[in-house]
């Protein structure tokens, strides 16, 4: 398996961050005239001017989270034994060693 930088819970909590931009979005839209001349105040109702914004702001808030937020404890896979300048020989060992 190939070694992340990030865990699973970063990326559960990137993806719920990205599901919530996405509704503040959706809560957003809509309000339009049904046609060029006319005003339609639905456009400054609560929901696309308090609720929208607050839920999307929580959305980045939340990325932002998730990227920052230390992964637990990985698994070592015995990479930190082995050093810069190890012998092929020496390396070979460490691998049986781990088995």
């Amino acid at each position: 398996m190939k070694d992340f930088a990030f865990g699973k819970e970063n990326f559960v909590l990137i993806a719920i961050a990205v599901l919530l931009i996405i509704i503040g979005f959706v809560l957003m839209s809509g309000g339009g005239a049904p046609d060029e001349v006319s005003f339609n105040p639905a456009i400054f109702s609560v929901r696309r001017i308090v609720v929208a914004p607050i839920v999307t702001v929580l959305g980045f808030g939340l990325v932002v989270v998730g990227i920052l937020k230390k992964p637990k404890e990985m698994p070592d896979n015995g990479l930190a034994e082995v050093e810069v300048g190890t012998s092929n020989d020496q390396k070979k060992r460490l691998d049986k060693k781990r088995k």
